[in-house]
């Protein structure tokens, strides 16, 4: 394979032909032969919308010639558009502080902005990886703030439009299921009845909850290290440029980003992305508990609890013909146990680092995107391919109802606690009904039996006694 050969500050390096990068993306390369995975597609695309601000705010300042800042922003808006993710081979277990993937970036514009400018790849000149690509920055400032812009462009483009989708979408099937009287259940035993409709409010409310602490975590990482440089006093950078990038990051993301209040805070830890991945786990949570509900409900189809039929999208067996698993529920069970794994990692690596800067932020970028991506994918599969053609069977729902021993608390008001439960003793050695028993013994007139175990007042549309 041809090869060029460029020097850097530890002396030459060899660089494969064609390839944008230059010296130090080649040594992390050898460096760092890990996993095999790049910083993604978002983190790409965030250093990029950096780069072109940095380059256009550095032009505002007059600390750039036009024309050089003119080929930057144009090299960076390709890196941003993925047309060149090809020349980003750094794996995500690199330096601590994601320098490696910030200076392969400012190598790969300022090749490309080289021969926008007429000159070769490896040239340096007119356009230089740090003195103008890199210009008033540091990758201890970049990497944070590149992971800040795509955790906000990730949730606004994907993750909170998922969960809008997810939340209305239980909210439709509460309204359509709520005349479905059904047994409640508690530690997996028989309980008061509840209406199916009342049931899935509260999965409702469950999403709805989560995205709001989404949402407030999500302001955390709306704050920018730009303009802290190295170790956050803003040394070699305009003492505008931190407050001037965070508005021009805004116009060009629809989020709204502001300069961190403290510069040492903003670097020297990752807090808001811990609280973001925080967010995303309790959100797992959640969904892991509503996803596993549906696929219980949905259980049999002959000899489970049969209250629900989940749409059929795939043959269940190998070997049993006609099974049907619930396996659009069991994937966003898998996705959530793996959110919840990334949240660990996430936390350890939020506590990593001394003094002035953190040292695991590439972990930390590819985690919490990571789990940004994962949850948005599994919440709209749920939502279509589960949500969506869902139906409650009401004849089998209706038929187990009048089976349930836990009707008798309906009659403690009217004959005590101990006279109820007995009725309910009866009943589980017998197989009778509660209502039958009440009604042999004559232990309330008719028309009293009839309201005390009503389906409608007991599920709260009446008066409560």
């Amino acid at each position: 394979m041809k090869a060029r050969s460029e020097r850097d500050s530890m002396g030459e390096v060899s660089i494969p032909e064609g390839c944008l990068y230059g010296a130090q993306t080649a040594r992390a390369v050898v460096n760092f032969p890990i996993s095999g995975r790049g910083i993604g597609r978002e983190m790409i695309r965030a250093i990029g919308i950096i780069k072109y601000a940095a380059a256009a705010v550095n032009s505002e300042l007059s600390l750039l010639r036009p024309d050089v800042g003119e080929a930057i922003r144009q090299a960076a808006l390709e890196v941003a558009g993925g047309s060149l993710d090809d020349h980003f081979p750094v794996d995500i277990f690199q330096t601590g502080s994601g320098t490696s993937s910030n200076m392969n970036a400012n190598e790969v514009i300022a090749n490309r902005a080289n021969l926008l400018m007429g000159a070769r790849v490896g040239a340096r000149s007119p356009v230089h990886p740090n003195d103008h690509v890199n210009l008033g920055q540091s990758s201890n400032d970049v990497f944070p703030s590149a992971l800040h812009v795509a955790a906000s462009a990730l949730a606004k483009e994907r993750l909170l439009p998922a969960l809008a989708r997810l939340e209305a979408e239980l909210d439709r099937l509460a309204t359509e299921l709520d005349g479905i009287v059904k047994t409640g259940r508690t530690h997996l035993q028989d309980a008061t009845p509840i209406r199916l409709g009342q049931e899935f409010s509260g999965y409702s409310a469950q999403v709805r909850t989560a995205t709001v602490h989404a949402r407030e975590a999500l302001a955390r990482v709306q704050e920018l290290a730009l303009g802290g440089t190295a170790v956050g006093t803003g040394v070699n950078t305009h003492p505008s440029f931190g407050a001037r990038m965070a508005s021009s990051l805004s116009s060009l993301t629809g989020c709204t980003f502001r300069e961190a209040g403290n510069h040492f805070q903003a670097q020297a830890s990752m807090d808001g992305a811990v609280q973001v991945s925080g967010a995303l786990k309790a959100l797992s949570v959640g969904l892991y508990k509503i996803a596993n509900d549906i696929r219980w409900m949905g259980s049999g189809p002959r000899l489970g609890l049969g209250e629900l039929r989940i749409p059929p999208v795939q043959p269940g067996s190998s070997i049993m013909p006609g099974k049907v698993n619930p396996v659009i529920a069991e994937s966003l069970m898998m996705v959530c146990v793996q959110v919840v794994g990334y949240d660990a990692a996430i936390s350890l690596a939020g506590a990593s680092g001394n003094f002035e800067l953190n040292t695991m932020m590439p972990l930390i970028a590819h985690n919490l995107l990571e789990q940004m991506r994962l949850l948005a994918n599994s919440i709209d599969a749920f939502t279509t391919k589960l949500l969506a053609g869902l139906k409650a069977d009401a004849e089998a729902i209706g038929r187990d109802f009048e089976k349930s021993l836990a009707l008798a608390a309906a009659l403690v008001p009217y004959i005590g606690y101990d006279a109820a439960a007995s009725l309910a003793d009866e009943s589980a050695q017998t197989g009778k009904t509660i209502r039958e028993i009440a009604a042999g013994k004559s232990v309330l007139p008719a028309d009293t039996l009839a309201t005390a175990l009503d389906p409608e007042r007991l599920t709260g549309r009446e008066p409560r006694l």
